[in-house]
């Protein structure tokens, strides 16, 4: 499949970003650290069927997808800018929104590990697990928490079928996923977590604001993104809803982005649900070598 040239991406930013704002020899130093072929192998779930809407698409308008090593390579360096303001500030909004005491935690769609590493670091007792369908994308999720000595899982498989047990986790996390995947996979994923966690379990979900981006259409022909004007015609609470979840909400995050989260109920019984938490975060200011991302 040929890459669009009509995103405003490709006509007015590529050449501002690749020439000024992102750092091209950091880039292939990093690329040029890792034996890719041998990492990914390693990595790569044998038994995995890639579904097709995952191999049909260019995402991030890159040719082939997330399934291409320069994907996994230049993913952080684009999104740091854009998830704006600041990637950092707008990713902790998920992890303020945690209402539960984890012990274990899954983040679904956790591509190269920047939400999967500040989880980790927040509540660094926990048992944290990633998943993501691409190898590549899980080479530099790993290289990212050895160098930042975190101990964390990584699984090659697909979220709307993950092989865990029923209530296996009491906190499953989902960082931009929904606006790249159909509609329908990403309430097949919510039926899939709701199995997933315990009684009193919560779901987090950050991504694009559907409102925002429902109102403002440009905004989704920024990047080639084949599923995301059909994610900014729906309603995340109301596939929450229709998965199960109660006390469902979503927050306003900085007008570009949004924070969704829900409860597993049990009748109107709540017991894991803690109102306030101490989550000792630590400094994610840009200065701090805690930040996640980029990789290089």
């Amino acid at each position: 499949m040929a890459v669009r040239k009509d995103t405003i991406y490709q006509k007015f930013l590529s050449p501002l970003v690749n020439n000024f704002l992102i750092d091209q020899e950091a880039m292939r130093r990093f690329r040029s650290s890792i034996d890719w072929e041998a990492q990914s192998d390693r990595l790569t779930n044998p038994t995995l069927v890639y579904p097709e809407y995952y191999t049909s698409g260019n995402f991030h308008g890159i040719e082939g997808g997330y399934l291409t090593i320069g994907a996994a390579v230049t993913y952080d360096a684009i999104t740091q800018y854009a998830l704006s303001p600041n990637e950092t500030w707008v990713r902790k909004a998920l992890v303020d929104a945690i209402q539960v005491r984890p012990r274990r935690i899954l983040d679904l769609g956790c591509g190269t590990g920047s939400m999967t590493l500040m989880l980790k670091q927040a509540f660094p007792q926990a048992e944290i697990i990633g998943i993501d369908l691409s190898p590549y994308m899980l080479v530099c999720a790993e290289a990212k928490a050895k160098t930042a000595g975190l101990n964390i899982q990584w699984r090659h498989d697909n979220a709307e079928k993950t092989g865990f047990p029923d209530a296996s986790f009491d906190l499953v996390t989902i960082a931009l996923l929904f606006h790249e995947t159909p509609p329908q996979i990403s309430r097949g994923i919510l039926q899939e977590i709701f199995r997933l966690l315990i009684v009193g379990g919560q779901v987090v979900i950050l991504d694009g604001n559907q409102k925002t981006w429902r109102q403002t259409e440009w905004l989704t022909e920024i990047f080639e993104e084949p599923y995301i004007k059909s994610y900014a015609k729906g309603n995340i609470d109301a596939w929450l809803g229709a998965a199960g979840f109660g006390k469902v909400e979503t927050e306003d995050i900085w007008w570009l982005h949004q924070v969704s989260s829900a409860v597993k109920p049990l009748l109107d019984r709540y017991s894991e649900i803690i109102p306030e938490v101490n989550h000792n975060l630590p400094n994610w200011d840009n200065d701090s070598g805690h930040y996640p991302a980029p990789a290089y």
